[in-house]
Formats: C-alpha cells, sequence, structure tokens
C-alpha cells in the first residue's frame, strides 16, 4: 500500500495544485459568463441566426424542449454524417464505405449524449472529415449542454431568476436580494452559445496548443506508408483531443485512445490531459459557491468530489500494485494492458479521473485491470460519476444528491428539509428520486436482458469474458461495466466483450440517451418546481447543509445508495472474481 502511494503521490499533488491554481479565476469567470446582461458582437449574429430573442426567458418546460430538440437534431446530422462520409470531404483520409447503421445510431446516440462510446477504430472506420464535422462539434456541444443544465439547476435553487427577462409580475428576491421574474431559469440558447463561445472554445484552443508544443500530432496529411508497408494514420489529433478532455467527452481518434503515442506522447502530457478533463467539472463547484453566495457551500460540495477521488486514486493505484496470478508476480505488479512509458501510477490516476468525470478517455486497458481494480472503477461510475463527474453533469449531480442528503438527515433528526431556503417538498424528492433511480434501473434491466439473451440466443459473439465461457465472473463484470459506462455516459469499456453486433449496438445506444436525457429532464424539473417555490428564511429548524457534518451525510448517503442498489451484481462479478 505504501509503495503504491509513493508512486503516485507526486504527480497527485502537482495535479491538485494545478487544479487549485485554476480553481478560483475559471470558477468565478464561468459565474460571470451565465450572470452577465450583455452579449458579444458574435453571440448577437448567432442568435439573429437562430432567430431567438436572448432577453426573454424559459421556464423548466421551455428549456427541456429547446435543449431536447437541439439534441435530437444532434443526433440526426451526427447520423447523416457518418452514413455519407464517402461524399464529404475526407482531409486526408478517405473511406471506401459509409459507417453501417447500427453503428452509425450508436455512434450518433454516444457523442451527443457526451458518452463517446466507440464500438470502432477511428483510423479505420472514420475520414478526417466525419471525425471534425462529426465527432469534434458534438464534443463542444454535448459538453455545453452539460454546463446549461447545471447553470439552470443554479438559478432555480438560488432564485436566480432570468433578470434580462423585461416581463414583469410574479416576481419574487432572490439570493442576490434583486427581484426576478418567478418561475424563469434562463434562456437555453443563451447559455449554449455563451458556453461554447466563452468557456470551451477558448480553453480548447490553449489546450490544443500546450498538446501540439509537447508533441501530439495535428495535421491533415494523408497516412503515411512506411518501405516495409506499414500503414502510420494521421489526423488532426490535438484538436480534438482538447476537447475530448475539457468536455468530459473522452472518444479519441485512434482506437488505443490516449495510450496512442500520437495522441498522448509522453507522461507529462499525460498529467495535462488528466488535469484538463478534471479542470471544468472541478471549477463548477466554484461557480456554483460564486452563483449563491455562498463559498461554504461550494467547500462542502469540493470536499465531497474531492475526498472521493483522492480516496479512490490511493485504493486503485494499491489494487494494480498488488500482483495477482503467477503473471502479475513475475512482473511484481498488474502491468498488463498497463501502457509501458506510463506505468502503474498515472494509469491508476488517469483511470480513476476519467471513471469519475463521465469522459471515458483511458491510457490503459481497463479490461486488463486486476478484478479488485476493475471493480473499483466499476464502483466508481456507480458514485455517479460525482468526484466530480463530467462537465455541467457532475455538479447538478452533487447537488441532486444533497438535496437527497438533506431529506434523509432530516427525517433522522426531525428538522425541516429546506435546502438553500427551498422547501424540499412532494414534488421536489420526487424528481430527486426520479433522477436518482434512472440509472440503476437502465443498469440492471440492461445487464439483466444481455444475460438472458445469451441464455436463449446461445450467440458465442456476444463473448462474454473468454470464447466459450459465458457464465465466468470476468464475462459478467464486462457486461456490467458496458452498461454501467453506457447508462453513466461515460464511454469507456472493458474491451474483452465484443459489442459490434445489433444488439449491443442498439441496447447500449438507447442507455446512452435516456441515461443522458431522463435525468436532464428530472433536474430541469427540479429547477422549475423550486424557482416557482418563496424562499424561506434559514432558521435554528433548518439543518445545516454546509460543513463537514453535511459533507460526511453526503458521501454515507452516496456509498448507502450504490451499495443498496448494486451490491448483488457487483458481488457476481467483481467480487467473486477477486475472491477466486
Amino acid at each position: 500500500m505504501i509503495h503504491a502511494l509513493v508512486g503516485v503521490l507526486p504527480q497527485f499533488l502537482f495535479l491538485g495544485l494545478m487544479l487549485a491554481i485554476a480553481y478560483v479565476p475559471l470558477g468565478d469567470w464561468m459565474a460571470k459568463v451565465y450572470q452577465s446582461e450583455k452579449d458579444w458582437a458574435v453571440e448577437k449574429a448567432v442568435y439573429a441566426v437562430l432567430r431567438v430573442d436572448p432577453k426573454r426567458g424559459q421556464t423548466w418546460k421551455g428549456y427541456s424542449r429547446a435543449l431536447l430538440a437541439f439534441s435530437l437534431a444532434s443526433i440526426l446530422v451526427l447520423y447523416a454524417i457518418q452514413r455519407l462520409q464517402t461524399v464529404l470531404p475526407s482531409w486526408g483520409n478517405p473511406r471506401d464505405a459509409a459507417v453501417e447503421p447500427y453503428m452509425a445510431f450508436n455512434t450518433a446516440a454516444s457523442f451527443v449524449s457526451n458518452t463517446n462510446w466507440q464500438s470502432y477504430s477511428g483510423e479505420d472506420t472514420l475520414t478526417n472529415g466525419a471525425q471534425m464535422l462529426g465527432l469534434t462539434v458534438q464534443n463542444f456541444a454535448s459538453a455545453a449542454v452539460g454546463l446549461c443544465v447545471a447553470v439552470a439547476l443554479i438559478r432555480g435553487l438560488a432564485h436566480l431568476g432570468y433578470p434580462r427577462d423585461s416581463r414583469v409580475g410574479g416576481g419574487q428576491p432572490g439570493i442576490s436580494g434583486r427581484t426576478v421574474p418567478q418561475g424563469l431559469i434562463g434562456n437555453f440558447w443563451v447559455d449554449l452559445t455563451r458556453g461554447l463561445i466563452r468557456i470551451l472554445l477558448p480553453l480548447s484552443f490553449i489546450v490544443a496548443l500546450v498538446l501540439i508544443f509537447l508533441g501530439t500530432m495535428q495535421t491533415f496529411g494523408s497516412n503515411v506508408v512506411t518501405s516495409l508497408g506499414v500503414d502510420i494514420p494521421r489526423a488532426p489529433v490535438a484538436s480534438q483531443e482538447a476537447i475530448k478532455l475539457l468536455g468530459t467527452n473522452g472518444g479519441g481518434i485512434f482506437g488505443a485512445n490516449s495510450a496512442h503515442p500520437f495522441e498522448n506522447p509522453t507522461a507529462f502530457t499525460n498529467v495535462i490531459e488528466i488535469w484538463s478533463l478534471l479542470v471544468i467539472s472541478f471549477s463548477m463547484i466554484r461557480t456554483y459557491g460564486t452563483m449563491v453566495g455562498s463559498q461554504k457551500q461550494a467547500y462542502t460540495l469540493l470536499s465531497v468530489a474531492g475526498g472521493i477521488w483522492a480516496v479512490m486514486v490511493g485504493l486503485v493505484s494499491w489494487a494494480q500494485d498488488t500482483p495477482v496470478g503467477a503473471a502479475a508476480r513475475a512482473a511484481g505488479a498488474n502491468m498488463e494492458g498497463i501502457e509501458q512509458r506510463l506505468g502503474i501510477p498515472s494509469s491508476a490516476l488517469f483511470a480513476v479521473s476519467t471513471t469519475g468525470t463521465s469522459t471515458g478517455a483511458v491510457d490503459s486497458m481497463h479490461d486488463s485491470y486486476g478484478p479488485l481494480g476493475g471493480g473499483l472503477l466499476i464502483l466508481n461510475m456507480l458514485f455517479g460519476e460525482i468526484a466530480p463527474g463530467g462537465v455541467g453533469t457532475g455538479l447538478y449531480g452533487l447537488l441532486i444528491v444533497s438535496i437527497l442528503a438533506v431529506f434523509i438527515g432530516g427525517l433522522l433528526v426531525g428538522r425541516t428539509p429546506e435546502f438553500l431556503g427551498n422547501k424540499i417538498g412532494k414534488p421536489e424528492i420526487s424528481a430527486v428520486c426520479l433522477y436518482t433511480l434512472t440509472m440503476p434501473i437502465l443498469v440492471l434491466a440492461g445487464v439483466g436482458a444481455s444475460v438472458a439473451r445469451w441464455k436463449l440466443v446461445e450467440d458465442s459473439a456476444t463473448n462474454f469474458g473468454l470464447p466459450g465461457s459465458p457464465n465466468n465472473a470476468h464475462g459478467l463484470s464486462e457486461v456490467l461495466y458496458a452498461f454501467v459506462s453506457a447508462s453513466n455516459n461515460n464511454g469507456s469499456a472493458f474491451g474483452g466483450l465484443t459489442v459490434t453486433d445489433p444488439w449491443w449496438q442498439v441496447t447500449l445506444g438507447l442507455a446512452m440517451l435516456l441515461g443522458r436525457f431522463l435525468p436532464i429532464v428530472f433536474a430541469l424539473y427540479l429547477a422549475g418546481s423550486v424557482a416557482e417555490q418563496k424562499r424561506t428564511a434559514t432558521t435554528t429548524g433548518s439543518l445545516p447543509t454546509a460543513g463537514a457534518t453535511f459533507a460526511t451525510l453526503t458521501v454515507g448517503v452516496i456509498l448507502l445508495v450504490a451499495a443498496l442498489t448494486f451490491f448483488p451484481v457487483l458481488t457476481l462479478g467483481p467480487i467473486s472474481e477477486a475472491l477466486s
């Protein structure tokens, strides 16, 4: 244990320092972006093209309709790009065939839902044109949608309303003391545009330049064939790599993802990439504290997310540093599937960060991790990916689990369930429960249906675990990981599971879409419900929602929900495998 911690500690501390440096300025900038009443010239041009009134606020229903309509259009466009890639610009690497229909649906659902699950190798399947026009664009758009939902929920909880809306009547004072129209939670098109133009594009440009300087590939040149006949793919990698990580997307140009030297050439770029996939999600917690006017609230959530992340880094590092099996003992550690340039500490740090942020990018093969290490990565996703979670999704996930903790804590001690001056009544706790139950239902139903299908159909292509051994514990772990990853919009995978047949393409695609958009609708309903309330003054009868006690309660609720829901299937899969 000590050896593992010594190995990962220097990188962990350096990464923590880099995140701390960015926390305040980036968090406050994002708060300013979404609170500003001034539009940039380029934003005004976008609103004119979209024929949107940026000064008109939306209720949760209007916000939801706009978000779902935009996402549906994105799915259709991305599907069409894949099917038509042979006639669209290839930009260096033309393909002879279009992406087949089931795979195109799965990929469209994946990238629009911010999952970025890939059942193909990008360098062999897609043109550079399809990568950039389709996948890279959706990397930006899906991340911006996550930011929109988080900000809308903050506005609802803080009663910030939409001050730019000129309509009068029904106003009430928000946390800032300013009277705002009641029930409004923002304007989706304004939030989307600002998230893209003021946050994601500038940050991606900076990170892409850093990666290029450090050796990451960026070219429109065609593939190179060596004198030995080896075909070396080339692509504009750095530009997609930057937003793939900053937007907690995860889909890479190469099948090896961030283990490929063209995407992640050195140990230092590895740390830069981990920082990129964490920085916005952690800084969004600061944004929340700034917008609600209480950094104590933010530090409480930061301690929850940061604490879980730190503990999981230590546990996975220890699990991978402890040899399991004869080959691992001979090597001195579990080195199978680990990129030799990076080693176990860097791989464990990346693996925990990517499964804790709904990113899905990998610099090592998670399927090759030991039973305990792989099981911990599954558990990290089963927490709901709130440590610190995806861009936007992590924050509103943290807020919803905090509201659940308030409700449970109030029942335990007989205090009024309130959060930021909002009473947690039947509508609010119903939204919280529906949000909380969506992912477990999708995971357990998907795993159960897939195992039952194998039993009924005897489909050897399903390939649970080792060929011909579909009933082993690792085979179940592979199926469990697939549906946990899809339903949480993560995108990483246990690579031993073959997922190219229509069953997996469709079921995992549906899990991605339902796992993304049902929780979003429930979160926006919660935002609208509290926005329509009248804020109540905090009294001695209110349960405090800031401080170490509430942080401990919140962590307890996270662990309790995950343990009660998933312990049986974890016992049949990774726990059984580890004990064997």
